[in-house]
């Protein structure tokens, strides 16, 4: 074990504080969950220094609530350091809901099977980490890989599937759910495209569900400004041993042209977070050339949506997508970061959940750590 595992020393990073206690207008219906206040935000510095790692990337987070403890999952692919995660806290009052600070207290390596860490971009079984969650049953993590592949701008990349897989709170690799056909990476124009696999993940009282960010090939081509694209969201039982069914998440359309209009973009699902059996919290996230990023929060529904596990093509039509609600569309609250990973955080005395939304920094000088937590009420 290296050296930085054994530290237990504990960061206390820099952090701001901004909006503490505003109020948020509801732009929600009456019967779903809504958005009460912003509680704060924090940041934390640009290639933070901990335990012998560069801090970032932030992909996933989620919270043990029985300990208070966090778990941030970076999605750096040993441009810095091996695939891993880390653990810390966040100070959110239990009475007023505010949010003072973070930190981090532990890191861990990300293990493959054979106990060895995953190898960097480029080589076969690189792992991109892009969300986490703690399982309350059996006390260890789940973590989704989006996976690599080779396309016309990047050619020559050893096929990396995607998978979902179960560690211990060591990082240890101790098991790993079945995956339908149809979100396994190909070399060919077949399943999903490369940066658009697993990116979001989140356990539901009674099931598991992971969603790929875009379309599938034979789904459809990426959103535009004039249409959306069909994204599918896979579900397991609460064991993680079956796949139950498949359903298509509905992505808008680009909320603007890139500045210039053949500018790049990319949009899709950054993040999912089961409120109840049937009921989700999605992130929607785009990043448009000559305009920045963009991101909504959507609450959507599985009941009612048609199962298309064993459908080959969403391109004709003929299927329900999920029931999916505008809850707030968070670039008006605050200037939008690379807005990844959210997860619900303590319950406050004045009843309201809090829920935690982070950013991924890309390691780049451009672009924040962000951490923003809000009060939600509602059924």
């Amino acid at each position: 074990m290296r050296n930085w595992r054994k530290r237990m020393a504990v960061v206390t990073a820099f952090t701001t504080v901004i909006g503490s206690g505003l109020a948020v207008p509801a732009h929600a219906e009456p019967r779903g969950l809504r958005l009460t206040r912003l509680l704060g935000e924090q940041r934390l510095p640009l290639k933070l220094q901990f335990q012998g790692t560069t801090f970032g990337g932030v992909s996933g987070i989620d919270r043990d609530p029985r300990t208070g403890t966090w778990y941030l999952i970076s999605d750096d692919r040993w441009r810095y350091n091996p695939a891993r995660f880390y653990t810390g806290r966040l100070d959110i009052h239990p009475r007023t809901g505010s949010f003072s600070g973070i930190r981090l207290t532990g890191v861990k390596t990300l293990l493959r099977p054979n106990g060895t860490p995953y190898p960097g971009f480029g080589q076969p079984e690189s792992a991109d980490p892009e969300t986490i969650r703690f399982d309350p049953r059996t006390r260890g993590l789940l973590w989704a890989h989006e996976g690599d592949r080779s396309d016309e701008t990047h050619p020559g990349i050893p096929l990396s599937d995607v998978f979902v897989r179960r560690i211990t709170p060591q990082g240890r690799h101790v098991g790993e759910l079945p995956l339908p056909g149809n979100v396994r990476l190909t070399d060919e124009h077949k399943g999903p495209r490369r940066n658009f696999g697993f990116e979001g993940l989140t356990i539901a009282p009674h099931s598991i569900a992971a969603v790929i960010e875009g379309p599938r090939y034979e789904d459809g081509e990426q959103p535009t400004v004039h249409r959306g694209a069909p994204a599918r969201i896979t579900v397991w039982d609460r064991a993680g041993r079956r796949v139950r069914a498949q359903y298509a998440y509905q992505i808008d359309k680009l909320p603007a042209a890139p500045i210039p209009p053949t500018g790049a973009t990319d949009t899709g699902v950054s993040e999912i977070l089961a409120i109840d059996d049937h009921r989700y919290l999605a992130l929607e996230r785009s990043w448009l050339e000559g305009v920045n990023y963009k991101v909504k929060l959507y609450e959507f529904d599985l009941r009612g949506a048609t199962n298309v596990l064993s459908r080959d093509s969403l391109k004709q039509g003929r299927y329900r997508p999920v029931r999916k609600r505008l809850i707030r569309d968070l670039s008006t609250i605050t200037p939008t970061q690379n807005l990844e990973a959210m997860a619900w955080g303590p319950r406050l005395a004045t009843g309201e959940r809090t829920l935690v939304i982070a950013s991924d920094d890309n390691f780049d000088s451009r672009e924040i750590t962000q951490f923003l937590a809000f009060g939600v009420r509602g059924r």
